[in-house]
């Protein structure tokens, strides 16, 4: 029986668990594992397509935790007896190289939906059938695999409650997949490569740059890599017993524990969502099951929902006018005010704490982005597109699909046939009834009372005084009055 060499190319799969693409992988003799830096995901660059505008693609808190993801990769290949080559470069250039040199008979690949992430595989593979190299996809980042789909996805419904309810009624999830034996490297392997310094890919860093950490106030560390994916799922669900209460606490602002907070690790693919599902489901063996066990799930169909989505729509969800193809939104382009939003000093406290929490840690809830994203697009109509390209840029979770996806949800041009915006008001009042929040990433407000810190522009002017809270000095005015700008959405 001939010898036989494989090339596995880690993407956005950076784990040995559940992993289809190393799983096959290791069905040759040898295997060589291979991630590569693409430079087009650093620095900055253009949006695309029509009214475009630059943006950076990865900022520090996502890049700090993907190199600490490549670095625990490579860390867990090496107890397994093998090695990952690490090289920065174009995937379609690099991995055809890299296979070629090696004499592969395969090259094994995770697909993902997203029109970029898309158009690279296209082209890595065609150079693959080029050199005469077997190239084979394989779809592992979702909870339900897409050939189990109840219907052909492009048929899917654009409403996620329909979508739901499709995949709740029978179809089947799929047990996650072992850890596999991982043949060794061949003999002639190329060296395996530095991890590069962030300057490497970024040249806004210097050489000597250090990638911040999060502050002591963040919500967690988030280190990168499949072990501390690991830990935070024990954690979490285990040592912490939090899962038990997730659907009363999942909307919480401040603490490690309001929420799973899996998600850097899931969109790095550091965890598997079937791994994840596995243990929802032991727990409610063990312990409980309840409402909560299922929102669990719920939630992860609803980051599936989004995949399948993009897959459905492609490039679309990127325009302006998103899938609906609207055109009667009238977005406006105001350098100042989108500064003021992504600088946190847009004058509206819930808006500026969860911005300056997204500038300080890379993170922020989904509650915050909900109202975050509103103001932006609909109170003040600035181009949504922006503001999703920010959060590209911030998020240490960002999934291009779960970003994209519910900013035009918010923006009025995604999956939703209403216009829809958040009272920010309401719902400070709501979720951060004590102004905690806002006084934990907003300090200048410490000394009002609740209903001030989060209108402060209803303060008399005494009040100012006594409270030693000036606006426009300590804090912003207002950029927009609030209230006034509801009027136009109604």
């Amino acid at each position: 029986m001939s010898h036989t060499t494989s090339l596995v190319w880690f993407r956005r799969d950076l784990r040995v668990h559940d992993n289809e693409a190393l799983v096959e992988a290791c069905a040759a003799d040898n295997a060589v594992p291979v991630y590569c830096f693409d430079p087009r995901d650093y620095g900055t660059r253009p949006y695309g397509g029509s009214e475009s505008f630059e943006f950076r693609k990865t900022g520090p808190h996502r890049l700090r935790f993907r190199l600490e993801s490549v670095a625990a990769l490579r860390d867990a290949l090496r107890d397994h007896g093998t090695d990952l080559l690490v090289r920065v470069g174009r995937p379609e250039h690099v991995v055809p190289e890299l296979a070629t040199a090696v004499d592969a008979d395969f090259v094994t690949m995770h697909t993902w939906p997203t029109t970029e992430e898309l158009q690279v595989e296209t082209a890595v593979k065609d150079a693959l059938v080029e050199a005469g190299i077997d190239a084979r996809r394989y779809w592992g980042h979702t909870l339900t695999h897409l050939d189990d789909l109840p219907m052909d996805y492009r048929d899917l419904p654009d409403t996620y409650t329909t979508f739901r309810n499709a995949v709740e009624q029978g179809v089947p999830m799929r047990e996650p997949l072992h850890t596999p034996a991982i043949p060794s490297l061949p003999s002639d392997a190329p060296e395996s490569g530095a991890i590069p310094d962030p300057s490497d890919l970024d040249p806004s860093f210097s050489a000597d740059s250090e990638l911040p950490a999060p502050p002591a106030k963040s919500v967690l560390p988030f280190d990168g890599g499949e072990s501390a994916a690991l830990e935070r799922v024990e954690s979490y669900i285990w040592d912490g017993d939090h899962l038990r209460e997730y659907k009363q606490t999942r909307n919480g602002m401040l603490g490690a524990d309001y929420s799973s907070k899996f998600s850097p690790w899931l969109n790095e693919g550091c965890l598997s969502p079937r791994y994840v599902q596995s243990e929802v489901e032991r727990y409610e063996d063990a312990r409980v099951k309840n409402d909560s066990t299922y929102w669990l799930t719920f939630e992860l169909r609803w980051r599936d929902f989004f995949q399948f989505q993009f897959a459905k729509h492609g490039g679309d969800f990127f325009q302006q006018g998103g899938i609906r193809h609207r055109t009667d939104i009238d977005w406006r382009d105001d350098e100042a005010q989108f500064e003021r939003w992504t600088a946190g000093e847009t004058g509206i406290p819930f808006v500026d704490a969860n911005m300056r929490e997204l500038n300080e840690t890379g993170y922020m809830s989904n509650r915050g982005r909900q109202n975050a994203a509103s103001f932006l697009a609909n109170n003040l109509r600035l181009d949504w597109r922006r503001g999703a390209a920010y959060f590209e840029t911030q998020l240490v979770d960002y999934d291009p699909a779960v970003n994209y996806g519910n900013w035009a949800y918010i923006a009025g041009v995604g999956n939703d046939s209403r216009d829809r915006y958040f009272n920010i008001n309401k719902q400070a009042k709501r979720y951060d009834p004590d102004a905690a929040y806002i006084k934990h990433w907003l300090p200048e407000l410490d000394a009002l009372p609740p209903a001030s810190a989060r209108a402060p522009w209803r303060l008399t002017p005494e009040e100012r005084a006594d409270y030693g809270v000036q606006l426009g000095v300590d804090y912003p005015e207002p950029m927009v009055e609030l209230e006034a700008s509801y009027e136009k959405l109604r």
